[in-house]
């Protein structure tokens, strides 16, 4: 039979996501770190000590970082141990939710979609406020049932995912994180929460830690005046930590005569995708001060705040 074509937006690709990730194991606790992360993190200090932007080593959680410790233009740095991002926070060990309790946490942002968080709600240390801002939710695209069938047709998978087919869907689905009105009202909602000290530090995610996540934390990388070349080297960093995860998956669809590109291409990052947020914004508004402040609401003086809060001079 043949497959329909395909053109769809993300929110309908994160809920075939959320089934590959129940059928691989996604959330388990038998991952592997990236060597150039700490395999242990018993306390704060430790992680203040690490390489900017590498997984904390929790296993539970591996695309869990944190977002502090980058240099900007000018020379000052990024605070450490206010703000993390990070993959789902579902199927925690006992052990692994002590180190997270370590984190301090006040507030977790959940960007994902109802049809994500139902099946694997938040799992998070006491007294930890959990807020879901679904930056999906007016996107009007939906997945065809056939993908997970997809990949494991390599030669369908092929025919119907190639060609640059599938990159054009994230691609389209990363404008619609700057564009979308969902989109603009969760970011707003998240950029001001994080201007107030009192509900430092916080945690943001969705499901991999990789899309919805990897345009807030590029924003405010870029907002705090970070250099672009150092932005992208944060978001491409989820590749060291997500594509393992699905190796039998990507490896499965290799070995039947799969592109390689493809399935890398659904589980992975790839540079052309940020760009396309960064495009859209650059085409809307110009700047990124322009986007807080034009597309997210978020004037001069609460972007102040931000650059106050999260900057230091060394």
């Amino acid at each position: 039979m043949k497959t329909k074509h395909i053109k769809i937006h993300l929110d309908g690709i994160m809920k075939v996501v959320l089934i590959l990730v129940l059928l691989v194991g996604i959330t388990s606790c038998k991952n592997k770190q990236d060597p150039s992360a700490a395999t242990e993190v018993t306390t704060a200090k430790k992680v203040i000590l690490s390489e900017p932007g590498i997984s904390l080593g929790i296993a539970s959680v591996p695309n869990l970082r944190d977002l502090g410790g980058y240099e900007t233009n000018d020379g000052a740095t990024v605070v450490r141990g206010l703000v993390y991002r990070s993959n789902q926070l579902a199927k925690i060990s006992p052990e692994d939710m002590e180190k997270i309790a370590k984190l301090g946490l006040k507030n977790d942002y959940d960007l994902r979609t109802e049809a994500e968080r139902t099946p694997l709600p938040d799992e998070l240390p006491p007294g930890v406020n959990n807020i879901w801002l679904d930056v999906l939710k007016d996107a009007s695209g939906s997945a065809p049932t056939n993908l997970l069938a997809l990949l494991q047709d390599p030669e369908e998978g092929n025919k119907e995912l190639g060609d640059g087919k599938i990159e054009a869907v994230f691609i389209t689905s990363y404008r619609d994180f700057v564009s979308l009105s969902s989109a603009k009202t969760a970011y707003h909602e998240f950029f001001t929460s994080l201007a107030n000290k009192n509900k430092l530090p916080a945690l943001f995610h969705c499901t991999t830690g990789k899309d919805r996540t990897g345009w807030a934390a590029a924003a405010l990388l870029t907002l705090l005046d970070v250099p672009k070349e150092t932005v992208m080297k944060d978001y491409l960093r989820s590749n060291d930590y997500i594509l393992p995860l699905y190796k039998e998956v990507i490896d499965g669809y290799v070995s039947g005569g799969g592109e390689p590109s493809i399935p890398q291409a659904i589980f992975g990052v790839k540079e052309e995708y940020l760009e396309a947020s960064f495009d859209e914004m650059q085409t809307n508004y110009g700047t990124i001060e322009n986007y807080f402040s034009e597309g997210l609401g978020i004037d001069a003086t609460m972007q102040k705040k931000l650059r106050d809060i999260y900057l230091k001079k060394e």
